[in-house]
Order: structure tokens, then C-alpha cells, then sequence
């Protein structure tokens, strides 16, 4: 595995609907922008389109960013589809999201600036 999701030293689900088309430098602008979050500090920022069966990760390795595609095979992610807010996600979390059960009971939320829309 090129990055071991449990590794970076924060892992955000960037819930409702992103665009998987978006490239490198639109998904980090949209996080630094929307959000207000720093995408340098060790932190791996997840995104799902309209199929729950893929999703997209964006990280900064200390060098360059990594863009991370993921398509099951076989299941489907349990993502939120509240838009707008980015939560952040422990261990437990992350295990759970990757076996297709619903990984967000309580995590903290980072609300979207006004008027953003992606």
C-alpha cells in the first residue's frame, strides 16, 4: 500500500458529494479555501463522488501531494452526505469506513465557509 491510511496524524472525511473528477490542486484549494484547514499538516483529507463504491484521498507526504483512488470491488462505503463540513476521523473510524459501515457517530466537524458550493 502506497500510504497506510492510519499513519497520517489526521485523516478528515469530507462529507456530501465531490466532484472524483477534480485533480490535485482543486480538492486542495476547496480544503484550504471551504474549510479553512491546513492541507500541509500531516493530515489525509478523503472524498466520495456519486458512487459509494470509490473514493478519492489527498495528501501532502513532506514533498509532493499523493492522490489516492480507491474503488471497491466488492461493497460499498457507508459516506455522510451532509454537505458542507469536513470531520475528522480516528482509528476505529477509518476501519469502519473502509468495511462499508457507518464511521461517524460524534466526530469533530469543521464547518464550510458561507456560499461555498462544490
Amino acid at each position: 500500500m502506497l500510504i497506510n491510511f492510519y499513519d497520517p496524524k489526521h485523516v478528515y472525511i469530507v462529507c456530501g458529494k465531490t466532484d472524483l473528477r477534480k485533480g490535485i490542486d482543486t480538492l486542495a484549494i476547496m480544503i484550504a479555501d471551504n474549510f479553512g484547514m491546513d492541507i500541509y499538516d500531516d493530515s489525509l483529507f478523503l472524498f466520495c463522488g456519486n458512487r459509494n463504491d470509490r473514493f478519492k484521498g489527498l495528501y501532502w507526504d513532506g514533498e509532493g501531494f499523493i492522490l489516492l483512488y480507491k474503488r471497491f470491488d466488492n461493497g460499498k462505503l457507508t459516506w455522510p452526505r451532509n454537505s458542507n463540513e469536513v470531520k475528522a476521523l480516528n482509528h476505529q473510524q477509518i476501519e469502519w469506513l473502509l468495511k462499508g459501515l457507518n464511521p461517524l457517530p460524534k466526530p469533530k466537524v469543521h464547518q464550510a465557509s458561507k456560499g461555498a458550493f462544490f
